[in-house]
This record gives C-alpha cells, sequence and structure tokens, in this order.
C-alpha cells in the first residue's frame, strides 16, 4: 500500500466566519441597543447563545456544494433566533428603556449583515475557485450509469464549485481496469482526493475493498445509492444538485464549531501549562539532564501528523544521543535511556514540551499519538486502516493511551486495537470526552502505568 501526502485546504473560512459574526453581534448591539455604552452581561449572553444555538441549528454547516437559498434559509432562522433570545435578556434585565422595535431592528441589521458577509463569501469562493483555479478536488466516479453521468454533468456544469473531475472508471472485464489494483494505483498517480462510486455496479466485496483503500490512503469516498443494503452504521445524506450522495465516515472534529472548540480548548490548555508548568519545570529539567549526560536538552524528532504532513515533535531528551534514535523505539531495560530519563518517561513528564507543538497547531492535546515516520509507513503497509488515525491532528494523549496501549508495540495486536480506539475517538469525539481522557491521563501518571518505560 502506497502512501500518499493531503493537501492542505481553505479551512480557515468557516472559523474566520464564526469570529466575523460575533463581532457583528456585538458592536451592533453596542452602538445600536446601548447607544456606545460598555455592556458586558449582554456581549457574553449574546456571545454564548449564538455559540450554541449556531451549533444546534448547523449554522456553519455550509459546503461547496451549498446553494445560495440554503445559506439565506440558515441566516434567517438564526436571526430570528437571535431576535427571540434578545427578547429573553432584556426581558430579564428591564431596567433598560429599550421598545420592541428597537430588538426588531436590531435583528433585521444582523440579518441584512450577515447575509451581506454570507454572499460576499459565496460569491468570493466561486470566483476563486471558477477563476483562480483554487481549492480543487480531483475526483473520479466508479461506474458509467444515467446517475454517474447526472452527476458527472453537475460537477462540469458547476466550476466554481471547485470540483476537477478526471475519468469514469470501471473494474472487471472489458472495463477500464481489470482489477481492483489498478484502479488504486490510478487514484493515488493521479493525487485524486476523493471517490465517487455507484452502488449499483458494485459487489459488497468490492466495496469493502474501496472503503480499506480509501481509510488507508486518505482518501473521501462517497457513494451514490441504490436499493442495496448499505452495511455500514454511519451513513450521512447529502444532495449535489439533485443527485443523492452518501458519506461513509462522518469526522466531528471537522464540522466548524467543533473545530473552533477544539483548537481553543488546545491554545487555553496548553498555554496554561506552558505559563504555569514549564516556566519553572523547563530550567530545572534541563540543568538535570545536563548533569548526567552532554546533549541537547530537547529532543526533536520527525513524526506525522493529520494529513500525513511531517512535524517535529518535542520532548525532553530521555536518551543519551544515539544513531538510532529516530528508528528504534524504547524497550524495557533499554540501555540508550539515562537516569533522569528514566523518570522523565516513567512520570511522562518527557512529552510536556509537546504543549508547544499543540500552540503552534501541529498537534492537539487530545488525539491519536503520532509515530515516528518509519513506524507510519510499516504500520500503514501491515495494519488495515491504520491511516485513518491522520484525518485529525495527533495528540499528547489520546483514548488508546488510556486504555493501556501506549509505548512499545510488541505485537501487531498492539497497533491494531490502538487503531481501533482511534478511530472510535475520530467519529464519537466530544469536549466531554477530551476532558475524561485528560484526566485519566493524569490519574495514570500519578498511579505509574506498567509501560511507561
Amino acid at each position: 500500500m502506497s502512501i500518499v501526502k493531503k493537501r492542505k485546504s481553505t479551512g480557515l473560512i468557516r472559523p474566520m466566519s464564526f469570529v466575523i459574526d460575533i463581532l457583528i453581534l456585538n458592536i451592533l448591539g453596542h452602538f445600536f441597543l446601548f447607544n456606545g455604552s460598555f455592556e458586558l452581561s449582554f456581549y457574553i449572553f449574546t456571545s454564548v447563545v449564538w455559540f450554541f444555538t449556531s451549533l444546534q441549528q448547523n449554522f456553519y454547516e455550509i459546503h461547496r456544494y451549498t446553494n445560495l437559498i440554503s445559506i439565506a434559509s440558515k441566516t434567517f432562522k438564526q436571526s430570528f433566533v437571535t431576535l427571540l433570545f434578545t427578547f429573553t435578556y432584556f426581558g430579564f434585565y428591564y431596567k433598560y428603556p429599550i421598545h420592541p422595535t428597537q430588538i426588531l431592528a436590531y435583528a433585521i441589521l444582523i440579518l441584512a449583515f450577515m447575509g451581506t458577509v454570507r454572499i460576499t463569501i459565496f460569491f468570493f469562493m466561486k470566483r476563486y475557485r471558477r477563476v483562480l483555479g483554487g481549492s480543487q478536488k480531483r475526483i473520479i466516479i466508479i461506474g458509467q450509469n444515467k446517475n454517474t453521468i447526472m452527476l458527472k454533468d453537475f460537477f462540469e456544469k458547476n466550476p466554481e464549485l471547485g470540483f476537477h473531475f478526471v475519468s469514469f472508471v470501471s473494474v472487471g472485464h472489458n472495463a477500464t481496469f481489470s482489477s481492483l489494483e489498478g484502479c488504486f494505483n490510478f487514484i493515488i498517480d493521479n493525487n485524486i482526493d476523493e471517490i465517487y462510486c455507484s452502488l449499483a455496479e458494485m459487489n459488497d466485496d468490492d466495496i469493502a475493498e474501496f472503503i480499506a483503500f480509501a481509510d488507508n490512503n486518505l482518501k473521501l469516498i462517497k457513494f451514490m445509492p441504490d436499493n442495496k443494503a448499505i452495511f455500514s452504521k454511519q451513513l450521512k445524506y447529502e444532495y449535489y444538485g439533485y443527485t443523492p450522495i452518501l458519506s461513509l465516515r462522518s469526522i466531528l472534529v471537522d464540522e466548524p464549531i467543533n473545530k473552533i472548540v477544539k483548537r481553543g480548548f488546545d491554545i487555553l490548555f496548553s498555554s496554561l501549562v506552558i505559563i504555569l508548568v514549564l516556566s519553572w519545570l523547563t530550567p530545572l529539567v534541563a540543568l538535570l539532564i545536563k548533569l548526567e549526560s552532554r546533549g541537547p536538552v530537547f529532543f526533536k524528532q520527525k513524526r506525522s501528523g493529520v494529513g500525513y504532513h511531517e512535524f517535529e515533535c518535542f520532548k525532553f531528551r530521555s536518551m543519551t544521543p544515539n544513531k538510532n534514535a529516530n528508528k528504534q523505539q524504547a524497550t524495557k531495560g533499554d540501555a540508550r535511556i539515562t537516569k533522569v530519563g528514566r523518570i522523565l518517561r516513567k512520570t511522562s513528564i518527557d512529552e510536556l514540551p509537546q504543549f508547544y507543538n499543540v500552540l503552534l497547531g501541529d498537534m492537539s492535546v487530545v488525539g491519536p499519538r503520532p509515530h515516528m515516520i518509519s513506524h507510519t509507513e510499516n504500520f500503514a503497509k501491515r495494519i488495515d486502516k491504520f491511516m485513518v488515525r491522520h484525518f485529525i491532528k495527533p495528540g499528547i494523549t489520546g483514548l488508546a493511551q488510556v486504555r493501556g496501549y501506549r509505548g512499545e508495540v510488541e505485537t501487531d495486536n498492539d497497533i491494531i486495537n490502538r487503531v481501533k480506539y482511534d478511530i472510535f475517538y475520530i467519529e464519537n469525539w466530544s469536549i466531554l470526552l477530551d476532558l475524561k481522557i485528560i484526566f485519566l491521563t493524569v490519574y495514570n501518571a500519578v498511579k505509574g502505568e506498567e509501560k511507561a518505560y
């Protein structure tokens, strides 16, 4: 199996839209409702209400194939909800002499301003994709029939959506490829981003192999339904024009609001650790490391991150400098580990500099643990669905680690179970799950773990 690198997308649009909306809400309220007076309770109330209601309404769940009518509908509904909660606020804080028509005018202004921002972004992205060729997704369609031709026509007639149709593909006798392997090589060689499969022309075995290939190579796979039974437990309907499309795996962290929540938590938590812990602990650990052995205080190692992009992972050095540091994993009784390093590894203190990686955006506080590049390449060839864990940022700690699958990989069963927990985390993420994993990580570090060596 080949490993492919995933291109970055314009993922900042949604977080920026959220920030702009919060600014619009509070600036309009500041000048229009309070005549320039500072009212902190209103700003907090409005921001919190907007956050939760927009999450519930899927307000930021806008894709390249979402039409203008849907965007307008979402904006109107969200403005109406804001109107109701603004009335609620002034119902509790009745000391403000504000007439109901003024609140209504405030909601209309919100609708106008946010509608303008949304429409501007909508047409800017259309022009960006159509004229400049930006944010392109290279796609192929498996199977050629009435429905797939309709989907191909949809892509070609709407270049502003940024889908670049490469080819129809079929597998079998008198087909484009005689085997699935040939089709998979074509997908990799042509840097295909998304695979659209017509279920009417595929059997269950082909579907299973395509799913496994997509998972292991970080390709997005979607299905055009027919009347067959679908065996996946998580399917999501979307419409491209009038064509229904099924998405296989839901990655909750990729949803706009969830992405903002997780990144905000990462920044806050890592900043607190750096300021309150690493600010005084680093000089102390540095002194102990230097007193015992020569070499740098920090150890930097290439690891594989989200989309299989490489980054330098920071740790306190726990071994004597050696040429196998980037290839050979630490084992029980490893002679390379120093006396100070043994304590650092046993208490997981050696991992603390990775909070700098979190602050830089390469890692998250919680997520699948990153592996050395050589190990990633090895596991990807042997372990099915191993590459799925690269759909999100790696973490300092993770669900697999708190369930006992950390440290040295002694058997394939160790890494298989690690992958299972990682996939469960990706598909069932919540901020409460992150908090639970952090608590268990601290608890295990204090208690001591058998594989912490």
